[in-house]
């Protein structure tokens, strides 16, 4: 078996109010927005958040009403993804696929490409170069 080399970054988390959980994480815990995009083939914003430079990031993930990820948002069930760093992306989806895993998502953009496959439970992974 062959196990792919990655690094864990940072966890997504879905929420239910963009603004309102921006406002909170930096006002009351002091953390920094050091990126926010929109995510066209989502329907989605992405708010990148960190304490201190170099330290764990913290990703909120809201999606538009039209998005078909914008499901019935359950409390405690907000976990949006958890985020590998991989020295190839293509070799790594091949080494997934190998192993049962498809890929459920791959994306574009100015700042990259990720995919995302899902863990044996459903949580979606996400690996980026």
């Amino acid at each position: 078996m062959i196990v792919m080399k990655s690094k864990f970054v940072y966890v997504g988390i879905r929420v239910t109010n963009l603004q309102k959980s921006v406002d909170f994480y930096t006002k009351i815990l002091g953390m920094n927005v050091i990126n926010q995009s929109k995510i066209d083939q989502t329907k989605g914003t992405v708010v990148v958040l960190q304490c201190e430079k170099g330290g764990p990031i913290l990703e909120l993930n809201y999606y538009d009403k039209d998005s078909p990820y914008n499901v019935k948002y359950v409390t405690g069930e907000g976990l949006d993804h958890l985020a590998f760093k991989v020295e190839n992306l293509e070799k790594a989806l091949e080494e997934a696929r190998r192993a049962g895993y498809e890929t459920v998502l791959e994306l574009k953009s100015e700042g990259g490409r990720w995919a995302y496959i899902e863990d044996p439970d459903g949580i979606w992974i996400e690996l980026f170069e």
